[in-house]
């Protein structure tokens, strides 16, 4: 995150606190399922303006939550530091996805746009429901109205198209509901 934008990494957890005498932390991951946070070797941490590489030494889930060893932080002392930092990879080592699926981070910020070329707003933000993830889409100027929509991601019933290169979504959405 230091040396190339900050587009270039993805956010997938932060470290909230140590874990034990041995210099362990306790990691809060946003990745499904939690464990996945631990695929990658190296994390790049961001905390207090600064960026740098660790290495994970190991990781595993312990009761509801997940704990790490990193590489060069043997103490409590020494971890304490970390608390608050936020855990990034490079886009670049992600795994690519089967077509017609994305990342969530690629979908923030997209353009969304009905079918009757009403532009919406722009997805802020998406959360899960159970039922289906849904994308939580903000008025920005020049979008129809003030209304902050709920959309649920049910393709090709709501999400009719995502294209990636013009950053828009095309939606099967009523501007009225």
């Amino acid at each position: 995150m230091s040396d190339t934008k900050a587009d270039d990494y993805l956010v997938l957890g932060k470290i909230t606190s140590v874990f034990g005498v041995k210099g362990w932390v306790k990691v809060y991951s946003y990745t499904d399922p939690l464990e996945n946070i631990f695929s990658y070797g190296q994390w790049v941490l961001r905390h207090q303006g600064r960026d740098w590489s660790v290495e994970l030494l190991q990781g595993k889930r312990h009761g509801k939550g997940l704990i790490a060893q990193l590489k060069g932080y043997a103490t409590p002392e020494v971890s304490r530091q970390l608390s608050g930092a936020l855990i990034g990879v490079p886009r670049q080592n992600l795994p690519p996805l089967p077509e017609g699926e994305f990342y969530w981070s690629q979908l923030i910020g997209l353009e969304v746009w009905n079918l009757q070329n009403q532009y919406l707003g722009r997805v802020n933000y998406l959360m899960e429901t159970g039922a289906n993830d849904v994308l939580v889409v903000k008025p920005v100027k020049g979008s129809i109205d003030r209304e902050e929509r709920l959309l649920p991601w049910l393709m090709p019933e709501v999400i009719r198209q995502v294209d990636l290169e013009r950053q828009r979504i095309d939606v099967d959405w009523d501007a009225d509901f």
